[in-house]
């Protein structure tokens, strides 16, 4: 295993069996998707079917509940080709009453619009906890009124801004969030790159202040720059040199 500006350059399974028991407060999964295709600089391709991409993600997502603290979480991030399997393998490992949400992340992508199905523009996220005393600081949202006019509930504190009257509520479980764009100032041309907002929602949300968040499938390094942004140590690595290259780039750039 060779260690590169902080993150691991190896197999995670390698990796996280070096690593101790509870040691970890939030581990974000972004594993691939089983889409059956080489993905520049990671293969997705599974000769064996479904069943050996279960068998491959299962034994990493068992070292995952290992390392979580009592009160630690786990967020798998996937997609339609395989989150109905993954939801049964972690209902195996964690245990069916440690699910706590899972939430659909609504994008908009280009692309030609299919026509016999609908557009595919969302992922879930998964996200389980080790016990049931879990970290959770809620975020809150904006709920705009029917009409974009005041209610006047009693006890019901309402704002009005310039598109309208609203409260503020407990986020719900679909967020809308832009994918990175190609002009964007935070691409950096990875496959798979996921938006710097979308991590910093669910590191904020789900790890303590201080606290330790994982990466194992660290790519283009947005979990940590978000960990980093945020305050929370972080733990990461790559099967993919070029991976851990650019994360190693990306943090240097983006958290100094």
């Amino acid at each position: 295993m060779q260690a590169i500006g902080g993150v691991a350059h190896s197999d995670n399974l390698t990796f996280m069996r070096t690593l101790p028991d509870a040691a970890v407060d939030l581990i974000y999964a972004d594993p691939p998707f089983f889409t059956r295709r080489q993905h520049g600089s990671f293969n997705d391709q599974w000769p064996g079917g479904i069943a050996v991409y279960i068998e491959w993600l299962d034994a990493r997502l068992r070292e995952m509940h290992r390392l979580l603290k009592p009160d630690g979480s786990l967020i798998v991030h996937c997609d339609w080709h395989a989150s109905h399997y993954i939801k049964v393998a972690l209902d195996r490992i964690f245990g069916y009453q440690r699910f706590v949400n899972e939430v659909v992340w609504c994008y908009k992508s280009g692309g030609a619009s299919p026509k016999r199905r609908f557009s595919r523009k969302h992922d879930v996220l998964l996200w389980y906890t080790k016990g049931p005393d879990y970290y959770f600081a809620a975020p809150r949202e904006k709920s705009y009124n029917r009409g974009r006019k005041p209610y006047r509930f009693a006890g019901v504190p309402e704002f009005e801004d310039e598109n309208g009257w609203y409260t503020v509520v407990g986020m719900k479980d679909w967020w809308e969030i832009d994918m990175v764009g190609r002009t964007s100032r935070e691409r950096t041309d990875y496959a798979t790159q996921k938006p710097l907002r979308l991590l910093e929602r669910i590191v904020e949300a789900c790890s303590p202040p201080g606290g330790v968040v994982a990466d194992f499938f660290c790519g283009s390094g947005t979990t940590l720059v978000a960990a980093a942004r945020l305050g929370r140590r972080w733990i990461a690595c790559d099967e993919s040199a070029e991976a851990v290259k650019l994360t190693r780039q990306r943090l240097e750039r983006e958290t100094r």
